[in-house]
């Protein structure tokens, strides 16, 4: 609801520190890229995607796409983004390109007071210690299928049968609803 989005920014203004970084985690289709976007205008921040960091092929094994939440280069977005922040350093990441399968050119992104970093594995276990405040959003299975399918039909199916049972497994072994500071229900804003 909008009274938790306001609790949200009430609770980042009050936060003293110089660098403040906010996850956004979530099943798809729950509003994660737009709370994002919300939240870097209120607080003119950077805002890294976690669908950037998906794996290049090479990084595809077997054995990676068997771990949970193991579908994201966790490595590449530690050494790029996650290590630099709380501090005045640049950071210069290269965005990974789904229709190439490959990397786009470096970009240099200069530190903001609050960084937000949005999707989902967001909050995988190797990249909480990295982050402030821990923002969960969630969804009903009516709904999330409703919104996927208007908004991509022809990948529908792929979500469905592919993605949504990885991103539950995600969900269901590291509970977040229990360990974030806030959990919002898409239907509620």
């Amino acid at each position: 609801s909008m009274d938790k989005i306001k609790q949200v920014i009430e609770a980042i203004e009050a936060n003293t520190q110089e660098y403040i970084v906010i996850a956004i985690d979530g099943r798809c289709a729950s509003g994660k890229t737009t709370l994002a976007n919300k939240l870097a205008q209120h607080f003119h921040a950077n805002v890294f995607h976690m669908d950037d960091y998906f794996l290049r092929k090479e990084q595809r094994t077997k054995e990676r796409l068997s771990e949970i939440g193991g579908n994201v280069d966790r490595e590449r977005f530690i050494e790029e983004v996650a290590s630099k922040l709380h501090s005045d350093t640049d950071i210069v990441f290269a965005p990974f390109d789904c229709k190439t399968m490959a990397l786009k050119e470096k970009r240099t992104v200069k530190q903001t007071h609050v960084t937000i970093i949005e999707g989902s594995y967001a909050m995988h276990p190797a990249l909480r210690k990295y982050y402030d405040y821990l923002i969960y959003l969630t969804i009903d299975s009516q709904t999330q299928q409703k919104r996927l399918y208007e908004r991509n039909p022809e990948k529908y199916d792929d979500f469905v049968n592919r993605w949504i049972p990885l991103e539950e497994r995600y969900f269901t072994a590291y509970c977040f609803e229990k360990i974030c500071n806030i959990c919002i229900k898409a239907e509620e804003w």
